[in-house]
């Protein structure tokens, strides 16, 4: 029998958290591997000869199948459980980014980054987060959500300065390496703590009272099956279009543009590289910070209106970015510190307003579709800073036109159908 489950009578802590925090370190192993090429493009460039354009395309294929993954991975997540598509990826990623010291050209970084990267963390993207946090939690869900998109910037906070630094003592071969086994780290904390669903330890959903009906469990069949007929679902809705839109434009002018290129352009401006990937990752504490508010915000309000601002104050950001490299110190610090707050911070008013759309029950899917758009805008980004660069000589017109779309952004999501006001579940204590 079920027992209820927010919070336990005897005051033990809802397993749900000890299954966020496994799913918050793969999420954070997943975006530190994604984000670890942008500190090997000057390196590679330095020792190869490269250009930016040859480096940024497998990081450009990386980004894309990180997306299109997404859907068919919410399908298996759903068939064979979180644990299961966890251990996978980790796998994947590991193996990609670890045999990066082999690679003689960049069609072999087509393949490890391109290909088992994108394969890898795509398994382990948002989309798991809100499989997640769906199953585990009634109450408290945006801040679950928000705690578990915060991963993105926790993983560049351990992984960009630990890889810049290691660089410096190693060489850039070694620090893969030393970041490889951290990562392979976790294989036995999912092993021996992840649980796919509060049923199987006999518990209901954290806020879910004893009595209630459970929540109906997604549709469980073939996962490409399952996965395109959420597609076929999804096409005909003005709201997916809409909110698929700005989350391309979302993904362009966060990894795409900032995620990968950022540190290039730092040294383009004579700023050195541990120096550069510290200033991302003081992004990434901001990132932290505000993600996690916006959980919290978005159990609270509307979410069409979380998202305008945090749009157009990440629009407004860019614009001021190529005047912020000839402002000393003081202007990356402006920059890091509004752009930060609301990197990812879209990530907990989407899936809101996809619940909304589609239902709780189907949002993990949805979301999942919806990001491939997220990663078709960050890989066109990532292609499209690098060939920008390689033809103008700097980063400023893509800076630009990434500021220009985030105020467009900020003005399609107030089209999306208006959420039901947001109600909080009443959980003692």
């Amino acid at each position: 029998m079920l027992r209820p489950a927010a919070p336990p009578a005897d005051g033990r802590v809802h397993y749900g958290w000890i299954a966020v925090g496994v799913t918050f370190l793969t999420l954070l192993a997943a975006a530190g591997v994604r984000s670890a090429p942008s500190v090997l493009i000057v390196p590679l460039e330095q020792e190869f000869g490269w250009s930016r354009a040859a480096l940024a395309l497998p990081i450009s294929i990386g980004l894309l199948l990180y997306g299109v993954v997404g859907p068919f991975a919410a399908g298996f997540i759903e068939r064979f459980g979180p644990r299961a598509v966890m251990l996978v990826a980790l796998a994947l990623f590991s193996l990609g980014f670890g045999l990066t010291p082999l690679a003689r050209s960049t069609a072999a970084l087509i393949l490890l980054w391109g290909v088992l990267v994108g394969i890898g963390t795509g398994m382990t993207a948002m989309v798991m987060a809100a499989i997640v946090a769906g199953r585990w939690f009634l109450a408290r869900r945006g801040l679950v959500m928000g705690l578990l998109t915060g991963s993105a910037a926790a993983g560049q906070l351990v992984f960009l300065p630990l890889l810049a630094n290691l660089m410096q003592v190693v060489g850039w071969r070694g620090a893969v390496l030393v970041a490889c086994v951290l990562v392979l780290a976790l294989v036995p904390v999912v092993v021996l703590f992840m649980r796919d669903r509060p049923a199987d330890l006999g518990l209901l959903p954290y806020g879910q009272r004893a009595g209630t009906a459970a929540a109906r469990l997604a549709a469980v069949g073939n996962p490409f099956t399952v996965a395109f007929a959420a597609l076929g679902r999804g096409v005909l809705s003005r709201d997916f279009w809409l909110l698929s839109g700005s989350f391309f434009v979302c993904g362009a002018s966060t990894i795409g543009l900032i995620g990968t290129h950022f540190i290039a352009a730092c040294v383009d401006h004579g700023i050195p590289q541990v120096t550069a990937a510290g200033m991302l990752a003081g992004m990434g504490v901001c990132n932290f910070i505000g993600t996690t508010a916006s959980g919290w915000l978005s159990d609270r309000f509307d979410s069409r209106w979380l998202l305008f601002w945090y749009y157009a104050l990440r629009g407004l950001s860019l614009l001021f970015l190529p005047y912020a490299f000839g402002h000393a110190a003081w202007g990356l610090v402006l920059f890091g510190l509004f752009y930060g707050l609301d990197w990812i911070a879209t990530v907990p008013p989407m899936v809101r307003l996809t619940a909304n759309a589609f239902g709780a029950e189907n949002a993990g899917l949805m979301y999942g579709w919806i990001t491939v758009t997220h990663q078709l805008g960050s890989a066109a980004a990532a292609y499209g800073t690098g060939v920008a660069r390689t033809l103008l000589g700097d980063y400023q017109a893509a800076f630009l036109f990434a500021g220009l779309m985030c105020l467009g952004a900020a003005l399609i999501v107030l089209a999306v159908t208006a959420p039901p006001r947001p109600v909080l579940a009443e959980v003692a204590g």
